[in-house]
């Protein structure tokens, strides 16, 4: 069934009528928050955590097409004390998830599913007056962005994309850094998304054993490589660009003073998934995944210019054996700094032509969040990254504040996807990126983590 279909079977359920003239609860200040959650594989798993802890927040329902994944989050549910949630889905009904998207019975839904699902929906949902927290990738094709876009417009439902890498810690001090001009003025950003998921994306199968134990994808993988290693083979771009932009777009003001203008990409050959699986035990010539051609090259290069003249580069590098690194680079008129090489230079204060340890700038600027709620995030997913984009959706909801990572933030990194493919398959094109504000950038203000709230 295509996306098409899903929104007029979710326009069809009879949710719209249930909304009409009623106020969401996410609009009424003081109430516990219901939330649901679309998909408990183990990125799921990872945000039960941050939400469990919360006393505004009660889990009504969780929905997965697996039921070994649901058993998986009722024992997460169970360990914190809390009270069993609502289960859908299990029998392998992919529209299960349909039947949760009652405004009478939850304010929120946090998708957490393959990356096709989320605009289908995030539309559905927001066209039932239920407030969307949406993994990151908002959409595959450019139109799902623009309807995502105008759904949200249409229904004025708050929408977050959940991209955790912006409460980074060293980022979000970097960022303190940025806003207190000790780069001087931006002139080029480099992030990327470098981590060898050549395991995650092909692997036995079984739960039960580690990730690089198997070659298999589809029906016989294990979690991602049951979906993930098929975009892999059927497109190629930059599939997983927000890691990267997010935490660069927040540094460059982008949609709030400044915009993308252009943008072009580049792809290289494709032979890391192929050589790892001849090489790997459980693999060899013979095996059926051997067979496989992919598409996507193993280092996707690409390139953004922006409005107020930085230039940003980014680069997809999951297919080859490497540590993992987002590749941050952050430079100004007056110094830089790399998260490679977790190294700071700054004119004037750095010895001349020498790096210095970045450790005393993150001391010296750590974000006022951190600093507040580092011991509530200790132990959370992601190095307590997650407990803080947890956090900030629910406090803005709460507030009913704008979202710290709006529908502008969340379709224009998510877009570079379907923009970089684009180039890549017309020759490596520059193409002009469009303007999802429709020249709001000009008057938008930064809101992004100017407190210690979220």
């Amino acid at each position: 069934m295509n996306r098409r279909e899903f929104l007029r079977m979710a326009a069809a359920s009879g949710l719209m009528a249930s909304v009409v003239g009623m106020t969401p609860a996410w609009a009424r200040r003081g109430e516990r928050v219901r939330v649901a959650m679309i998909g408990t594989g183990l990125c799921g798993q990872s945000q039960l955590g941050p939400l469990l802890s919360r006393d505004d927040v009660e889990l009504v329902a969780i929905c997965d097409t697996q039921q070994v994944m649901l058993d998986h989050a009722l024992a997460i549910i169970a360990k914190a004390g809390r009270r069993k949630p609502r289960v859908v889905g299990g029998n392998g009904d992919s529209h299960a998830w349909q039947k949760l998207l009652d405004p009478r019975t939850i304010d929120a839904v946090f998708i957490v599913t393959p990356w096709e699902w989320h605009a289908p929906m995030a539309i559905a949902a927001m066209q039932a007056k239920v407030a969307v927290a949406c993994e990151v990738v908002a959409g595959i094709t450019l139109q799902d962005h623009w309807d995502v876009l105008h759904t949200q417009q249409r229904t004025g439902t708050p929408y977050m994309l959940l991209e955790n890498v912006c409460y980074r810690r060293d980022v979000m001090a970097v960022l303190q850094m940025v806003r207190a001009g000790l780069f001087g003025e931006l002139v080029h950003l480099q992030a990327g998304y470098q981590h060898d998921l050549r395991g995650v994306m092909l692997n036995s199968g079984n739960p039960d054993e580690p990730y690089g134990s198997g070659v298999e994808y589809g029906a016989k993988g294990f979690s991602e490589a049951q979906w993930r290693t098929q975009h892999s083979i059927d497109r190629n771009g930059d599939l997983y660009p927000s890691h990267g932009i997010g935490p660069c777009a927040m540094y460059a003001n982008i949609n709030r003073g400044n915009r993308f203008t252009h943008i072009n990409a580049f792809a290289s050959k494709a032979r890391g998934l192929h050589e790892y699986i001849l090489k790997h035990p459980g693999g060899g010539p013979g095996h059926r995944s051997a067979q496989v051609v992919f598409k996507r090259g193993d280092v996707v290069t690409t390139t953004l210019r922006c409005e107020n003249g930085e230039t940003i580069l980014l680069q997809h590098d999951v297919s080859l054996p490497r540590p993992y690194s987002l590749g941050f680079r952050v430079q100004g008129t007056d110094g830089l700094w790399m998260d490679v090489n977790r190294s700071i230079h700054i004119e004037g204060r750095s010895p001349p032509h020498k790096w210095e340890d970045a450790q005393k700038y993150f001391d010296e600027y750590d974000h006022p969040l951190w600093k507040k709620h580092a011991a509530k995030a200790a132990g959370a997913g992601h190095g307590g990254m997650d407990w803080f984009v947890v956090h900030a959706f629910i406090e803005a909801l709460k507030a009913r504040a704008p979202m710290p990572i709006d529908i502008y933030d969340a379709v224009t990194w998510s877009a570079i996807t379907p923009l970089s493919e684009k180039s890549i398959a017309t020759g490596f094109q520059t193409l002009e990126f469009p303007d999802f504000t429709h020249g709001q950038w000009r008057q938008r203000k930064p809101i992004f983590a100017f407190d210690d709230r979220y």
